[in-house]
């Protein structure tokens, strides 16, 4: 029982398409918060391949960073 626990406290890759159905974003949006710093960055998994660690992305999903974009003055927010 002891090694199912270490396998199961492993940490995955995700690809783009996980990344994208876990937390909801679009693909550019995820780009251009990696640009700005507010998204966890990729890591090269191959010469042609990248991916996220799924630590990264559940820790952003907990506290997520507000993108600049959303915080601009002429931005209208429909929250009423």
């Amino acid at each position: 029982m002891k090694n199912r626990a270490a396998i199961e406290s492993i940490d995955r890759f995700l690809r783009l398409d996980e990344v994208l159905q876990t937390t909801g974003l679009s693909r550019n949006t995820v780009y251009r918060r990696m640009r700005e710093g507010t998204f966890p960055k990729q890591i090269k998994i191959g010469p042609n391949s990248a991916a996220w660690r799924q630590s990264a992305i559940s820790k952003w999903m907990l506290d997520p960073i507000p993108s600049s974009a959303s915080c601009r003055p002429n931005t209208i927010h429909l929250s009423q």
